[in-house]
């Protein structure tokens, strides 16, 4: 009975040793596997605000040359990628019509300047002097309206984008020629109305075109339409370039900056901020030195500046936001700080 009982103790030893060592190793080998995580600290700092909106280049004006008669045309003397000048003579259609408006504004003008001798000496009736006055006024309108669309005028300065007829052809309705001024070229955006008290006129805007890569263009709110749309619930802004080299041209697809003042927020590191799986929601972890631990934070985010993220909520400023070593971390674990 005694052999047995010393048996057992010696067992009950040898487990309480085996126990003992299996923790200590238990221990080192937790010490040896926590997270290892690289932190940066968050800063309040002023941030500017600014948009992203897309649009189409426009030409600042664009005019239709074209008679007001479908008459024949005797002479086109600009053709597609021409530039013109305001007053240029753009084209010249036959006028026949127009000599025999000549002599007929001849014939009314002596007419109501003899009538208008008599009218003075009681020779001529008031009614008889009105008539010839008023046929003198339909004959210079007539012939100044063939005058007008039998030499057609380029009413101002820029380059011809379309040209519809050659010379000898008979004018059937489409414009003989189009006229686009491309100095300056407009962009049209619309932009939601929580900034219609804060986007100005004048305000400079940075543009880049599809054509011209990252290469910037200077820019400006040339108008501000006075209307929110109801469906959209935005609000249209023209944005003007000068455009003096005529390098941006209508048509182009351009992407507008616009400013609209400075926040101060704090600001991260870009690495700091992971994506959880399955959702759009942003989240970093924040680490506390005190004791070696980091916690989940949710963060919603402004605008990505450069490698950093402005933050609206979830980050405080001087806080240490984790940016290296994410995986495995969880709520409220402890980690080793590499730097």
């Amino acid at each position: 009975m005694k052999k047995i009982l010393f048996v057992v103790a010696t067992v009950a030893m040898v487990s309480c040793g085996s126990n003992k060592e299996a923790a200590q190793q238990t221990e080192q080998e937790v010490a040896v596997v926590l997270p290892k995580i690289e932190v940066q600290q968050a800063s309040l700092r002023e941030v500017s605000q600014e948009m992203l909106y897309t649009g189409t280049v426009e030409a600042q004006v664009v005019n239709k040359i074209a008679p007001q008669q479908p008459l024949r045309i005797k002479e086109i003397r600009f053709d597609i990628g021409d530039h013109v000048r305001k007053g240029d003579l753009l084209v010249r259609l036959d006028n026949s019509t127009l000599v025999q408006a000549k002599a007929q504004l001849e014939n009314a003008k002596r007419e109501y300047e003899r009538t208008k001798e008599l009218f003075k000496v009681g020779g001529a009736s008031k009614s008889e002097y009105d008539a010839r006055s008023l046929q003198y006024e339909v004959a210079q309108t007539t012939y100044s309206n063939l005058v007008e669309n039998t030499t057609l005028i380029s009413p101002i300065s820029g380059i011809v984008t379309a040209r519809n007829y050659d010379a000898g052809d008979m004018y059937a309705g489409q414009p003989v020629l189009v006229v686009e001024q491309i100095t300056p070229v407009k962009i049209k955006i619309n932009v939601s109305e929580s900034l219609f008290a804060k986007v100005k006129k004048d305000m400079p805007v940075n543009i880049t075109l599809e054509a011209y890569g990252d290469e910037v263009f200077e820019g400006k709110v040339a108008r501000i339409y006075p209307t929110i749309n109801q469906a959209t619930h935005t609000f249209q802004v023209e944005v003007a370039i000068a455009n003096k080299n005529e390098r941006v041209r209508p048509g182009m697809y351009a992407r507008v900056t616009l400013p609209y003042g400075k926040n101060k927020s704090v600001v991260i590191s870009d690495r700091a901020v992971q994506k959880l799986m399955g959702s759009g929601d942003r989240y970093v972890y924040i680490y506390n030195p005190a004791d070696s631990t980091v916690r989940y934070s949710k963060v919603q985010l402004g605008r990505r500046v450069n490698a950093e993220f402005e933050t609206l909520s979830g980050v405080n400023d001087g806080e240490l936001v984790v940016t290296q070593g994410h995986t495995g971390l969880t709520n409220g674990c402890k980690v080793e700080l590499v730097k």
